[in-house]
């Protein structure tokens, strides 16, 4: 395994190099393959297990919330077999009216935090958002890091701001959103990956889904190695969530591959790995409904996003 320099003076922290070259080529094989049969019907499955089922817009209401919980609960009564998603994601202000909405369901209710989705407030702000989701009942947060602290160099920063936003947690799960559209480069994007590992993320999240470069399987492969590395230094499993812009279903199986070939089936559940999306559940039961009938079905089928 790769060694590790978590150097707590001013501005100091080290990761390993990313091979560009090699992350091009794994990804290049991933995406040349074909899932057919039944092992695209277990992955589909398996997709929509892990969906967090999001809606973040200015225009969110109590009952577009509650719309978006009815679905997650019952995505398609034809199908019985097929899985519930992995949570609904809101903001904070949303997140009694989800709690309330999903009952004892068993799906998740995650909030975004932290001042989302540019992260520019104070920590104090921060701390009040994440408490206002903690105290309706989310059962995890999804907070942004301050990109440009990390830019900048101030990782002792970023790494506190963390560390305390776990702190304040508790039992909830953190989800700590890179936004890795704004850091440049795939050995920033290692960089902040192993930063938010140590600083105690539970999961390392891609984007936020609000400016126009959001996951890809490139950034994902920094990120699942800057998983692996830590697993084999520690023992300790982290999970991961791709979110914005992944809205096919072809290129959900990719993600799957990529985590497999990775990290193992350890972690090909919803414990371990998530999707961040709004409109991949549609595709994958249009996908779904296909294998079941061998005709495609209109979008709207089972409910318009």
């Amino acid at each position: 395994p790769f060694l590790y320099f978590y150097l707590m003076q001013k501005s100091s922290f080290t990761s390993p190099p990313v091979d560009q070259v090699g992350v091009e080529d794994r990804i290049a094989r991933v995406t040349a393959r074909s899932v057919k049969t039944d092992m695209k019907i277990e992955g589909l499955k398996m997709t929509l297990s892990m969906i967090d089922l999001t809606t973040l817009e200015g225009a969110d209401t109590e009952g577009k919330v509650r719309q978006l919980c009815q679905k997650a609960q019952h995505l398609c009564d034809n199908y019985s077999e097929l899985p519930n998603v992995a949570a609904v994601c809101v903001y904070p202000s949303m997140v009694g009216t989800a709690k309330k909405a999903l009952g004892k369901s068993g799906i998740k209710v995650a909030s975004v935090a932290t001042g989302f989705p540019s992260g520019q407030t104070s920590l104090e702000v921060k701390l009040a958002d994440t408490n206002i989701a903690l105290d309706a009942g989310a059962d995890e947060i999804d907070m942004v890091i301050s990109r440009g602290r990390f830019l900048q160099g101030d990782y002792n920063f970023v790494s506190d701001e963390i560390s305390t936003i776990k702190e304040a947690c508790g039992k909830a799960r953190l989800k700590v959103i890179l936004e890795t559209g704004e850091l440049g480069s795939l050995d920033q994007v290692r960089k902040a990956s192993d930063l938010a590992i140590y600083a105690g993320a539970d999961f390392i999240k891609t984007s936020t889904g609000k400016i126009p470069k959001a996951a890809n399987l490139h950034v994902a492969c920094v990120m699942l190695e800057a998983i692996k590395d830590y697993y084999l230094n520690t023992g300790k499993m982290i999970a991961m969530k791709p979110a914005g812009g992944i809205s096919k279903s072809k290129l959900a199986l990719h993600y799957l591959v990529l985590v497999k070939e990775v990290l193992g089936d350890k972690w090909l559940s919803n414990e371990w790995f998530r999707f961040g999306a709004s409109s991949l559940a549609n595709e994958v039961l249009l996908q779904y409904a296909k294998t079941q009938t061998g005709v495609y079905q209109t979008p709207d089928y089972f409910s318009i996003d």
